[in-house]
Order: C-alpha cells, then structure tokens, then sequence
C-alpha cells in the first residue's frame, strides 16, 4: 500500500487493497472460532465438567500462528477434539443428574418421614418426665382424616390446658383407670385441675359412674324450683355431706340451694332504679321474642349476689328464653343442681376459658358476681373475659353485668373505660353502689349493647 492509498483512505474513500480485504475476512473468520471456542469452554468450566474435560483431553497450550497455512487443520482438529470431549461431558452431566435425582428423592422422603415422627410425637417442653399410658395416648396427636384423597397426612394435637404440664403428677393419677371399664369417681381431682389452669381436660376411655339409686327426674316446670333427690349427685367429691340438706347451711355465705325459699322465685322481678335490674326491664330493650338464647356466667356468688345454681337459667325459661349455665362444681354440687332442674350447665371456669359458643350466637349474656373472675374491676385477664363475651353476642346482643364486685379505685379509672372505651359495648344503663354494712366493694350492675355495627 502507498502513500496516495494511505491518503484516499484519510479522505474518506472506501479503497481497500484486495489483500487487505483478504485478511480481513481470515481475522473475522478467526474471531468467530475463537468466540465459539471461548464459549464451549465457559459452558465446560461452569457445568463442572472441566476437570474431567482437561483430564482425558490433556490439554497442552500451543502458540497459533494465525497466518501459517496449518492453521486451518490445527483448528478443525481441536474443534473435532472439543465436540468429542463435550459429548463424553453430556453423558457424565446426564448421569450427575439422574444421580442428583435420586438423592432428591431420598432427601425428600427422609425429609417426610422426619416430618411424620415429629408430628406424631408428643412434645415433650415442659413435661417432667416422659409421657405414657392413657395420658400418652390422649394428648398426642392423631391423624384427621383428611388424606383420604390421597394428600399428605395432616396431625392435629387434642385440646389440653395449658397449664397441665405443671401439675403433671395430679394429672397421671387423673389418668389411672382402666380402659373401658368404670372411670373412677374422682370429681374433687378433676376441679383442683381446673382451678390449676389446666382446662380442658384430656378424654378419657372409661365409663362415668352413675350415683346410686338415681331415678328419673320431674318433668320440666315442677322441676324448675322443686328441691332435687340427692340421689341426682356422686357425693364422693363433696364429703362429708351426703345430701343438699348438708350443702345448703355449708354453702350459706356464698349461695343458697334451697330453692323452696320464697326470695329465690322472687329474684330479678323487682327494677329499683339502681343495682336492681328486672328481667322484664331488660327484655323491654330488645324487640319483642328477639331474645331467644343466652348464657349465665354464675361463677360461683359472691356478695351480694346468692341465688342458687340455674335459677336465672329457670327465670328465663319461664319467658321462653333458653339460657346455658356456666359453673364449676367446686366444692358444692352446683353443676348437679342445674341438671336436676332441667337446665343445661356447661362445667368450665368461664373467666379463665374461651366460652364453648361460635361467633355472635347468644343474645344475651348475664354475668353475675363471680362469672367475670376475680373481683377488682381490671387485669388483662377481665379484658381477656370480656372480648370473649364480644364475641359471643350478636350485633344488638345484651350484656347484662349483676353486682360485680369491684374497688372503689377501679369503677372508674379502669372498669368502666375497658368496658366501654377498649371493648366496644355502649352504655344502656350503668349503675354503682358501696356494699352495705363492713363490705369494702363498691357494686356495678349495668346493661350493655354490642354494637349493630363495629
């Protein structure tokens, strides 16, 4: 090339000599074998077939001389080494695979099993020693059911109070009988692991002992206020009385069970103005025959509240309304006392236990002295209690609290905005008294609403 070629192409000419286009091409055509050369083995070293590759290919780098005339034969045969090796690698690669495969397979199923073992064990955090026998056999879990389709079993634990694990030694000897044979008569045992916190008890596969000499029970409405045959109780867990004669003098000072007593007939029929509040009064706040079911959290009277176990559930029925009894027969046979009167009871410690009711099903919830726990007037465990009545009750559903014990601190500083403020249910009608005489409460009855809309 000379200078005036030089110069034609400075001036933008498109001149090029034919050897220089020549080269041009080789280069190109160099270029793109190196690219391909350069990507085959990225595609090697990132698959991790390169040491196999190096090893069988021995490699050994060589100088190119890109302008030698066998330069075109070194680069075929490295290219034909290259696509062998690659194919070898394929197959190793396809092998590696079907390898990892298999051990995915065993993973997952060793993954499974482990999965089954810890969902068919019983936890052990907490337990004093290893669990065992019916008690073993109760609390762990079992399998719902709902694989039948062919899906992967799905364990569910039953129902065990959270406090079990501290009273174990009570809770083994609860657990002592045998299977499918009488269970024992062991209701004392039963309440103080209640009252431990730990509810709700787990099953047992046994029998429940009948009393002795039990007969039928009067038809309804007799029933209602006639006194109960003390044959209705197991009296093992009530010793040393045998019959309500003992229980009604013995249980004075918080409630009565002499139901013959003219003021027991008497209750809620009278509206004061104050902490009095009459069932008529308080079915008149709701549309006529809208109150139809309802729940009694009796606890167990305190106060000035001593009306007899069912005897608002026996109120209410006289109107047509269907109330359920919570109360625990601790110490005295009140659970017993409901069923004789033909009333349901359900026996769980109401202010410590979620309410056994769906979502907004009850009309109305009556809350006497001890249903809402432990006088006071706050405590999260009364917010707790009182979330739980929230949802119970339907929109528009009542809440009647009856001489809730509280301290005179508390009325209003904490009773009344957790209530009102925190809770959500509006005010109908709120009334406060001092106990009479040396009673240090002050008393809260009130009538409240839940809200048609939240």
């Amino acid at each position: 090339m000379d200078a005036a070629d030089l110069l034609d192409g400075a001036n933008g000419k498109n001149k090029q000599p034919p050897r220089r286009r020549c080269n041009y091409c080789n280069t190109t055509a160099i270029t793109l074998l190196m690219f391909v050369l350069t990507n085959t083995v990225s595609i090697l070293v990132s698959s991790g077939a390169a040491p196999s590759f190096l090893r069988r290919y021995n490699y050994k780098p060589s100088t190119l001389r890109l302008w030698d005339g066998g330069s075109s034969a070194l680069l075929a045969a490295d290219l034909n080494a290259t696509q062998s090796d690659l194919a070898a690698s394929r197959a190793e690669l396809a092998a590696l695979h079907a390898r990892v495969r298999t051990a995915n397979e065993l993973l997952r199923t060793l993954l499974d099993s482990m999965s089954t073992h810890r969902h068919t064990t019983v936890p052990d955090d907490g337990w004093k020693r290893e669990l065992a026998g019916e008690l073993k056999l109760a609390v762990e879990p079992h399998d719902t059911g709902t694989n039948a389709t062919g899906g992967d079993p799905v364990f569910a634990f039953p129902a065990l109070g959270h406090a079990c694990v501290r009273v174990q030694d009570e809770l083994e000897r609860y657990m002592s009988y045998t299977p499918g044979g009488e269970c024992p008569s062991d209701e004392a045992l039963a309440h103080r692991l209640m009252r431990s916190g730990c509810e709700p008890l787990p099953r047992r596969r046994c029998r429940a002992p009948s009393p002795k000499g039990y007969t039928h029970p009067l038809p309804l409405q007799a029933s209602l206020w006639a006194a109960p045959p003390d044959t209705a109780v197991l009296w093992d867990a009530y010793l040393p009385c045998k019959n309500y004669s003992c229980v009604v003098p013995a249980a004075a000072t918080a409630e009565t069970f002499d139901l013959r007593r003219k003021e027991e007939k008497a209750r809620w029929a009278r509206d004061d103005g104050a902490l009095e509040y009459s069932i008529a009064a308080v079915l008149a706040s709701r549309p006529n025959g809208t109150v139809r079911v309802g729940l009694d959290l009796a606890g167990v009277g305190a106060g000035e509240t001593t009306y007899a176990p069912g005897t608002f559930a026996a109120r209410m029925i006289e109107r047509g309304v269907t109330v359920v009894t919570a109360t625990v027969s601790d110490g005295a046979p009140r659970n017993s006392l409901v069923a004789a009167r033909g009333l349901v009871s359900v026996h769980v410690t109401a202010a410590h236990h979620r309410l056994p009711f769906f979502d907004r099903t009850l009309d109305l919830v009556h809350a006497a002295a001890g249903g809402l726990g432990v006088a006071g007037g706050g405590g999260v465990m009364m917010e707790f209690a009182l979330y739980d009545v929230y949802r119970v009750l339907r929109p528009g559903g009542l809440f009647w609290i009856d001489h809730y014990p509280c301290a005179a601190a508390q009325v209003n500083a904490t009773f009344a905005p957790m209530v009102v403020e925190r809770v959500g249910f509006r005010k109908l009608r709120w009334h406060t008294s001092r106990g009479k005489g040396k009673d240090r409460w002050w008393y809260i009855s009130a009538l409240l609403e839940k809200p048609m809309m939240a």
